[in-house]
């Protein structure tokens, strides 16, 4: 995913009403930004961090630039931008490059399914060979950064989250395959586990889908303000509930 027009960059004042964000330019201009992300944004959204945003040339839009990239205290870079991860997720299928999501010939997106009206990011089926069972793919993204490579998700409670684990949990059981796939947006991260801590019943009901087959993938992603994509394989950890995890 190019992003052109390039990517300007500014220093983060603050966050707020979840959908809004005060930056200041080198310039010393300052303005609101659309925050594509309806999560908690935890460990990305301190002020004084360095943002990357872009502008829209719509003219009805009453904020034209939309924050994509922080930059953590880590000095790590992050998209927290929730809507560039099924664009990336697409762009990795057009390719083949998730080795486990290879061989199907039809993709389709945001197909209805589920006794809870939910509809699945990603439909993939094989007309070629009716033998081969739909695969449904759920995706996540993750920006919540730990230190020591540790990604965590969610940063927030998530009822969405829960009910589209126990959707895929069906489609299991009809025979179809289900995967949930977590596009890691996170340059600091090589490994992944629930944030159990913060969620506990998603990662009880992670944990109790991985049991009943739905795989769990995890690709994380070259990020840089000139582009972003997805390119590698990172472990999905399910620590021991007794033990705890590094949340």
């Amino acid at each position: 995913m190019e992003f052109n027009p390039p990517l300007q960059e500014a220093i983060l004042i603050k966050r707020y009403k979840r959908f809004l964000a005060d930056v200041e330019t080198s310039e010393g201009e300052v303005f609101t930004l659309h925050c594509p992300n309806t999560g908690s944004m935890k460990n990305c959204q301190t002020p004084g961090s360095r943002i990357w945003y872009s502008t829209s040339d719509n003219q009805k839009r009453k904020y034209p630039h939309t924050w994509e990239l922080v930059e953590s205290l880590q000095r790590h870079l992050v998209g927290i931008n929730t809507l560039s991860a099924n664009r990336l997720v697409n762009e990795a299928l057009d390719v083949e490059l998730i080795a486990e999501l290879r061989g199907y010939t039809t993709v389709r997106r945001e197909v209805p399914y589920g006794e809870e009206r939910s509809r699945i990011d990603f439909l993939l089926s094989c007309e070629s060979d009716p033998r081969v069972p739909d695969c449904y793919v759920e995706v996540k993204n993750v920006s919540l950064g730990m230190g020591d490579g540790l990604g965590l998700f969610p940063d927030a409670v998530t009822a969405r989250g829960q009910k589209h684990l126990r959707e895929l949990m069906e489609m299991k059981s009809a025979g179809k395959r289900a995967v949930l796939l977590f596009c890691v947006q996170h340059s600091g991260v090589d490994r992944l586990q629930p944030a159990d801590s913060i969620d506990p019943d998603y990662g009880k009901l992670l944990r109790e889908a991985e049991e009943r087959g739905v795989e769990l993938l995890a690709y994380a992603a070259t990020v840089s303000p000139h582009s972003i994509q997805l390119d590698h394989c990172v472990p999905v950890q399910l620590p021991d509930l007794n033990q705890g995890t590094s949340d």
